[in-house]
């Protein structure tokens, strides 16, 4: 919808376009509630906010004396109409991507302001996904909004060269977007899946465009639909997590397996072997059914992920895999040379190669990762798991 609007507005007046948008939510929660959900919600939205920008241009001086000034000779009367047909919305949505990651932001800047218009995320969310402060992303969102709003860009199409100078920066906001879905930081929740199914959607984009159809995309698309395959499994009916050992198997979704299996074919049409490939293989392998066979090739496609854009998260993901490998044992000294002693993540997984070589241990470190954690489920989880160990113990 803000896509949309923008198209007529122009970023430079996009605050207008996420108000008109913020209203018509608003008007249907207050609508919906007293009336029921209407037979076509997204019609009833889509017109109410059609009025809503007819009733703005209308009624508001500001149309008159700063943008109607700007507009070039028969631009407004060529798109007088408001329109939200599927076609409009679809390459509103791509166009507006690609016109927010503008190189005369810092690509940090870029990413993080489509997170916020594109995906709705909060600053909390977008401070999570980048592990900063809230404040440094504060700071970065109005800067890259004085940006766009000062060089008065538009939705527009944008030449071949500027689509494939700012699909990189495109493809790390998706799979940022994803990573929130798939394992949140934020609302108490361990999955939201309706970021991991707007993703995939985003993704599905850009794999329709023949421009943006690259072995990355496809790389990028497999990953998620490897990924999503196993978001019913990976917590139970009471909304715990359910460690990948113990997932039950048969509420995987094998026709996302498949699809997943489909862009990863797509994905080798090329020489370049990105991140999102490396990722990808690491999901096949999670998923295919080849017991303790599949652990030495994930390791492998770790160490050299880990080569190509080292991370934290990356190199406690290889530990585990180094494991499951090696022995816990040897995993041990592996992981402590990291010395991540501020990341949860790091005493989780410490706790969790000392379980069956020194509960005590494991038990300090599982209660170090739940006092560095923020997320309620975590926090169950791992205290659940220290409980278990404590009765194993005799405690």
């Amino acid at each position: 919808m803000t896509a949309v609007l923008c198209r007529h507005f122009g970023l430079k007046h996009i605050e207008i376009a996420e108000d008109i948008a913020s209203d018509t939510f608003l008007k249907a929660s207050e609508h919906w509630a007293m009336n029921g959900v209407p037979d076509n919600p997204a019609a009833w939205l889509y017109t109410v906010a059609k009025n809503k920008t007819k009733d703005y241009f209308k009624h508001i001086s500001v149309f008159e004396t700063q943008i109607r000034p700007a507009l070039k000779p028969g631009e407004h009367e060529k798109e007088k109409e408001l329109e939200f047909s599927d076609q409009i919305i679809a390459d509103s949505q791509l166009a507006m991507i690609f016109t927010v990651c503008n190189p005369n932001n810092p690509p940090e800047g870029q990413i993080c302001l489509a997170l916020q218009i594109l995906c709705g995320f909060s600053v909390e969310e977008i401070a999570n996904a980048f592990l900063t402060k809230k404040e440094t992303i504060k700071k970065r969102l109005q800067r890259a909004r004085t940006n766009l709003r000062n060089d008065n860009f538009r939705i527009r199409l944008i030449s071949e060269t500027e689509i494939r100078s700012r699909l990189d920066t495109v493809l790390k906001t998706l799979y940022l977007l994803f990573n929130e879905g798939y394992f949140s930081k934020t609302n108490n929740q361990l999955i939201r899946k309706e970021l991991c199914s707007e993703a995939v959607r985003l993704a599905l984009l850009l794999t329709e465009n023949l421009l943006t159809d690259t072995p990355q995309t496809n790389a990028l698309l497999a990953l998620m639909c490897f990924q999503s395959s196993r978001l019913e499994a990976r917590t139970n009916h009471k909304g715990e997590t359910v460690l990948f050992e113990a997932q039950d198997k048969s509420l995987w979704d094998k026709s996302l397996i498949e699809k997943g299996n489909y862009y990863l074919v797509n994905a080798t049409n090329g020489n370049e072997i990105s991140t999102y490939h490396l990722e990808a293989g690491i999901a096949y392998w999670h998923t295919a059914s080849t017991g303790e066979k599949k652990w030495p090739h994930i390791l492998q496609l770790y160490n050299q992920l880990i080569l190509i854009e080292y991370s934290q998260i990356t190199a406690l993901n290889r530990i585990f895999a180094f494991a499951q490998v090696y022995g816990r044992e040897k995993a041990i000294p592996e992981a402590e040379k990291l010395n991540l002693s501020e990341s949860n993540y790091y005493h989780e997984l410490l706790g969790y190669l000392y379980a069956e070589l020194d509960i005590d241990k494991a038990v300090d470190h599982y209660k170090q990762a739940i006092n560095l954690t923020r997320s309620k489920t975590e926090k169950q989880t791992l205290s659940k798991e220290i409980e278990r160990l404590k009765e194993k113990n005799g405690r």
